[in-house]
């Protein structure tokens, strides 16, 4: 396989012309000699949060392998770092993935970390130190070449030309195996630095159930152009012209700069053909644009009985040359059905996807899982786990989705019940929930939807708790305290924790195990509240640093 662009990116360098090491002049000053290094992550689940939990991890690994590192380097560990006295550039081992996904490099002579993009254990990199806050225990950098490829980097998997550059993937030279054993180590360690729970208390992670496409699974893509240079309105009341069209895609790695990208290969093809035709329309557009502006992709399918067809159109389907294919529609065959795939740009637009058989519209611009080809075994597994297997427990009949949006889960539940309830704080989502549970021909009785106040969710909930599971989807900051003492006042017999943000999902779980002081008890350190079942890792992004996780808990009985 020949050279690409990334490869020579990685192999030659990509950051001599980012951020120059001006000494005298930095961004960032110190603010006091005197000022203590930042030694303990907040709980909030931030990339910072858990990138210095990583680093903390291997700073104490550091100083129990060689005692003597940290009595001498006791001086530079207390206060903030000289960027004056550190090389502009200088060459260092990779010695572990972060869970934000770059990679980290102990600095010989101190107790800091560097922080290493697009690298992975192994790889001998050469870096360049650029300014910034100096108060962590570790420093940003910039990859300019990788001197020692490691054992585990592959090269020729890496599909994008702008790997290395743009900041949307991380792992493309890895290959899926290790991208799937990094995810479960990424759950792993997100429950050691933010549950606040012994080890006895957690169970092992499962390994990571992976995606069935690792490219063109994106539903979804959000490119963005920035507005043209100089004031906003000019004093004589004109509005600012643009000289040429600007770049319009991503950010670049580390920087507030947009990456002009013509193609990215996580999108599905519809959502590549949408970016490509959008692309020439703002070209042709521009001076519609007084500033700039981030521009929808959505992918919306048309399912078509094949039975609804003309002989020679199946025919032609079946040996990939339908006369449907047109430019802005990607038709896939699937089995009895064909789908015909567009892309929307419009918000407001309603947008339709299957999941197996089950139907979902939302507006375009709403938000619904991304990555289609793993929602089937992704609620396979929900469904399979949802209900306890203890024949001793009461039966568990009825279904509380306490952040239901538009009823994925409701929906796609609701035949494991009696009655299946989502609740949301959302009048647009519960709209939307309620119209997709019609579209698949669910009773009211039987599966409904209701609007509710954040204070106070689970007020209209009449079942009994022992007789429910209560799923849960929160958005990527977790669960608020509010709502943590309601659902442990409810008190389930189940709970399924679904997050995109396996951090805030531990340090949430962490709550409900121990429990809250005045309710049921808690605090405790023994986990009196519920138990951990089990911990699931899926891989809804492929090539990225994040990963979906289902935690499933159980009530205690005593």
């Amino acid at each position: 396989m020949s050279t690409t662009a990334a490869e020579a990116h990685l192999l030659k360098g990509n950051g001599t012309k980012k951020r120059p090491h001006e000494h005298g002049g930095r961004q960032f000053k110190n603010k006091n000699k005197k000022q203590k290094i930042q030694q303990k992550p907040g709980k909030d689940g931030s990339n910072e949060d858990v990138l210095l939990a990583d680093v903390l991890s291997i700073l104490k690994l550091q100083d129990a392998d060689d005692p003597s590192s940290k009595s001498s380097s006791n001086k530079e560990a207390e206060s903030v770092v000289n960027l004056d006295n550190l090389p502009q550039e200088t060459d260092v081992m990779i010695v572990e993935l972060s869970s934000t996904g770059d990679g980290l490099a102990l600095l010989p002579g101190l107790h800091q970390v560097l922080v290493v993009p697009f690298t992975v254990p192994g790889d001998v990199a050469r870096v360049k130190i650029f300014q910034q806050n100096t108060d962590r225990p570790f420093l940003l950098t910039d990859l300019l070449q990788i001197k020692e490829a490691s054992p585990k980097r592959d090269n020729s998997l890496i599909r994008c030309p702008y790997f290395a550059t743009c900041s949307g993937c991380q792992f493309q030279m890895l290959s899926y195996p290790d991208q799937l054993a990094h995810k479960q180590r990424i759950i792993e360690k997100a429950y050691v630095n933010f549950s606040g729970l012994t080890s006895d208390l957690v169970p092992s992670v499962n390994d990571t159930i992976g995606s069935p496409l690792q490219y063109g699974y994106r539903t979804k893509l959000t490119p963005h152009f920035d507005g043209p240079p100089g004031p906003r309105r000019r004093r004589n009341g004109e509005n600012p012209k643009w000289s040429e069209v600007p770049p319009i895609g991503f950010m670049k790695k580390g920087m507030r700069t947009t990456l002009d990208i013509e193609d990215c290969p996580i999108g599905t093809d519809a959502v590549r053909k949408g970016m490509k035709a959008e692309r020439q329309r703002v070209a042709d557009q521009l001076d519609m644009y007084k500033r700039g502006a981030t521009l929808l992709l959505r992918e919306n399918t048309e399912r078509v009985s094949k039975d609804t067809l003309p002989t020679s159109e199946q025919a032609n389907i079946i040996d990939g040359s339908s006369s449907e294919d047109r430019a802005d529609t990607v038709v896939e065959d699937r089995g009895a059905y064909v789908h015909r795939k567009t892309c929307i740009t419009d918000n407001n637009a309603i947008s339709t996807e299957y999941v197996d058989d089950f139907v979902f519209t939302n507006p375009a611009g709403a938000f619904f899982q991304n990555n289609n080809s793993i929602l089937p075994t992704f609620i396979s597994y929900i469904r399979s786990h949802i209900l306890s297997k203890d024949p001793s427990l009461p039966k568990i009949t009825n279904l509380v989705d306490a952040y239901s949006g538009s009823g994925l889960f409701t929906i796609t539940l609701s035949s494991l019940f009696k009655r299946s309830v989502g609740i949301d704080i959302a009048p647009s989502s519960i709209d939307s929930a309620n119209r997709n549970a019609k579209l698949n021909n669910l009773d009211p009785s039987h599966a409904s939807f209701r609007a509710a106040d954040a204070a106070a969710l689970f007020s209209d909930i009449t079942f009994p708790a022992n007789e429910a599971v209560v799923v849960i989807d929160p958005p990527r900051k977790g669960c608020d305290e509010n709502f943590l003492q309601q659902l442990l006042r409810y008190g389930p017999a189940r709970i399924v924790y679904v997050s995109c943000n396996v951090h805030t999902q531990a340090r949430d779980v962490g709550v409900l195990v121990r429990g809250i002081e005045g309710i049921h008890d808690g605090p405790t350190s023994g986990g009196n509240c519920y138990r951990i079942e089990s911990l699931q890792g899926f891989d809804f992004f492929p090539q990225t640093g994040h990963v979906e996780g289902v935690a499933v808990l159980t009530k205690h009985t005593s």
